[in-house]
């Protein structure tokens, strides 16, 4: 009977402690579990934020690449502009027979210094200048990828350049007159044009006849602040002759020297045939870009030929449409 129950009390004490590791296995899995289902939390709301901050990330640099857009104000030279003469067939603002296709919404400034006036005033337009007379109150613009500088233009990759002329009616017979034009083919006169623009090479040093007397030039708004700086330099070593600086465009300019109205006519183009035909005798005295500017505030730094082209043509009206 003892031994009958002692082993019951074995078989009792037996299943307790079965029972005792079922209970703690369970207990184990479930923290298991827990633990399971805390790291997926953790990590569901790590990568939560870090979507989110690659969201905010990307809002950001979409602000920041934000392209140009609203309408385009087309600023142009008057006709008769040398610049714009220049302007026009550098970039091919004309049709068939080169008759200038500029749009007809474009504003008209009637000097270079309207122009720039009239960008640094509106950051939606565009306009074009003498690269001399580039300052820091518009942006030059590269044009197909060439920053418009002097040294790119006489290595020839920014193309869209053209000579400053002076013009006289047959020889100049005003001993005055020569002597300034030999002063601007000089060493010293050339140093001044290197200044800003691209010299005449092959030039000697400046010896005076002593002439006095009065000089009268006119024309081109372009050619026009490098003039007055080529007086200023003339003025130094020859004090005795007063010259008379009377700036419009190179059409004017050219028709003063054709009608004796001035010693010497300023052109920021090519002569015309016409021109020539009437005895007019054209010297080089420097060669000069044409910038393509637009309003200090504006995104813009880049355009190509065919953009600008289609802007001046009015094919393109608004700086979204650039792409």
């Amino acid at each position: 009977m003892k031994k009958v129950l002692s082993t019951l009390l074995a078989l009792t004490l037996c299943a307790s402690m079965l029972a005792g590791c079922g209970g703690n296995s369970n207990s184990s899995s479930s923290a298991a579990d827990s633990s399971a289902s805390e790291g997926s939390s953790s990590t569901s709301s790590t990568s939560s934020e870090s979507s989110a901050s690659e969201s905010e990330s990307s809002s950001e640099a979409s602000a920041e690449g934000t392209s140009a857009s609203g309408p385009i104000t087309v600023v142009s030279r008057e006709d008769g502009s040398g610049t714009r003469g220049a302007f026009v067939e550098l970039i091919g603002v004309v049709d068939e027979e080169d008759n200038d296709m500029t749009t007809v919404d474009a504003t008209i400034s009637n000097s270079t210094e309207v122009v720039i006036q009239t960008v640094a005033g509106n950051t939606g337009a565009i306009g074009y200048i003498s690269l001399g007379s580039l300052d820091d109150t518009v942006k030059g613009v590269n044009i197909d990828g060439v920053e418009p500088t002097a040294e790119n233009i006489e290595n020839g990759t920014y193309t869209v350049s053209r000579p400053f002329n002076v013009a006289t009616k047959g020889e100049l017979t005003n001993e005055a007159a020569q002597d300034f034009m030999n002063y601007i083919m000089s060493e010293e006169g050339q140093a001044i044009v290197a200044e800003d623009y691209i010299p005449v090479s092959g030039v000697e040093p400046f010896e005076s006849n002593g002439a006095s007397g009065t000089v009268t030039v006119s024309g081109s708004s372009s050619v026009s602040p490098l003039m007055q700086k080529l007086i200023e330099g003339y003025n130094t070593v020859n004090p005795n002759v007063e010259i008379e600086l009377q700036t419009s465009d190179s059409t004017t300019g050219m028709t003063d020297a054709i009608n004796g109205m001035s010693d010497i006519g300023m052109a920021s183009r090519e002569l015309k045939q016409e021109e020539l035909d009437a005895g007019l005798v054209n010297t080089v005295i420097a060669t000069d870009g044409i910038a393509i500017i637009v309003n200090n505030e504006s995104p813009i730094t880049d355009l190509t030929t065919e953009q600008v082209r289609d802007i001046y043509l009015g094919n393109i009206t608004d700086w979204s449409e650039l792409g």
